[in-house]
């Protein structure tokens, strides 16, 4: 069995870790939130079927009853997104009924979290194989629906009434940090429209992409691109867009991700397992980590869950040589560059865009920005190092770092 030795963040030795890998990942297309939405006549649990039938169809000598668990996180678990999501899933898309599965809860980074629980067993050694994903229709299950927050919070003024507002705690990110300007967050929005336009051209991004049938009012589809990308989008145009969160705000939907909906499933394990089966290896996991901030400012979670996670691993941000940073808000990810010193327009830093134009389909997006990070990683041998962080609601920060297998050792970090 392979290990890694790894260490504690006061650089203590922990036990070596069994070799976690990441074999593969996929999505559905992502889809506008709404009835005019693709996805407007579609279950949520059709959605995550869809993408894990594409994933065994993909890889055909993985032997599914090998497989140890099924975890699909969702933010909304009620209705179609309920019902322990992870085990019906698995069921619907022809997993042996001998397979268990689980859902999980971690608002924006409930993908990144199963595939960090998933990881950790592996790296334990109590699981070889494990299916981490996570879907949200948010057209049908916005956030919030039908929560009852404990009056607590609001009374003991344990956490502000607007916490909740995701558009209100990046509006308060540019009143905390002044450099932050609208201008900057516009700008980072255009680009990211034009970067993932220019990775759609080049067939980047198609690639990992699950096709799904559509219902509508107007008949069958068939759902095979992202449907929010705006490629013409400029800084004139964004200039002229409304902020809803606040008067005269900087929050606006040129730099925020849209309402999505959208599946996305991955496949872990162990790096004896994955040699001894045939199964690929596209990353290796080398930590993760979560952190808690104060909930009115969540965009700053990613920074102290990455901190942790590259003490964890005996790195530094300089030895990253890729970062997919979740785009919930444009100000967000420039929250997290402006602290550790990245530019706005490093190319490190989300090279193919990011959710501003892809969508932000809450639960899933985790697992689209290892996806996205794997196929760079086949790209860029130069590369060793990558991160695929977010932030997350109610005050967290979720960071995963990964070793590219193509590594050549000859240039780059």
């Amino acid at each position: 069995m392979e290990t890694t030795q790894i260490t504690n963040a006061d650089g203590g030795e922990v036990a070596a870790m069994r070799e976690v890998v990441f074999v593969d990942g996929v999505r559905t297309p992502f889809g506008r939130a709404g009835d005019k939405g693709i996805y407007a006549g579609t279950r949520a649990d059709d959605l995550a079927v869809k993408a894990l039938q594409g994933l065994i169809e993909r890889n055909p000598e993985l032997p599914l009853d090998r497989i140890d668990d099924v975890g699909i996180a969702a933010t909304t678990q009620q209705g179609d997104q309920g019902l322990t999501l992870g085990r019906t899933v698995s069921m619907l898309a022809g997993i042996p009924v001998t397979v268990p599965g689980f859902a999980l809860d971690r608002m924006c980074a409930g993908a990144l979290t199963v595939a960090s629980f998933m990881g950790a067993a592996i790296g334990a050694g109590q699981y070889d194989l494990a299916v981490a994903g996570g879907v949200e229709h948010m057209g049908r299950h916005p956030i919030g629906l039908d929560a009852d927050p404990n009056p607590r919070f609001v009374a003991e003024k344990l956490v502000s009434p607007d916490a909740l507002n995701m558009g209100i705690t990046a509006e308060r990110l540019h009143d905390r940090f002044p450099a932050l300007t609208k201008e900057r967050s516009d700008r980072f929005g255009m680009l990211s429209q034009q970067k993932v336009q220019a990775a759609y051209d080049r067939g980047d991004i198609q690639a990992d992409l699950i096709p799904v049938a559509t219902r509508s009012e107007s008949g069958w589809g068939l759902a095979t691109e992202d449907q929010g990308r705006r490629p013409e989008t400029t800084m004139e145009g964004l200039a002229t867009l409304k902020a809803p969160f606040r008067p005269h705000g900087r929050v606006t939907a040129g730099n925020a991700s849209p309402l999505t909906d959208g599946a996305t499933v991955s496949l872990l394990a162990g790096g004896d397992t994955a040699k001894q089966l045939g199964l690929s290896v596209k990353m290796r996991l080398v930590g993760f980590a979560f952190a808690g901030v104060e909930p009115e400012v969540m965009g700053l979670g990613p920074v102290p869950s990455t901190e942790k996670a590259l003490a964890r691993a005996g790195l530094t941000i300089d030895d990253i040589g890729l970062f997919e940073l979740n785009e919930a808000f444009a100000v967000q990810v420039l929250s997290f560059t402006d602290h550790f010193g990245i530019a706005d327009d490093d190319p490190r830093v989300n090279p193919w865009g990011g959710a501003i134009a892809f969508g932000h389909p809450l639960a899933a997006s985790g697992v689209r920005l290892m996806t996205q990070l794997a196929r760079q990683f086949a790209q860029r041998p130069d590369v060793r190092y990558g991160v695929t962080a977010m932030c997350v609601g109610l005050g967290q920060g979720g960071t995963a770092i990964w070793e590219n297998p193509h590594f050549d050792g000859k240039k780059g970090k």
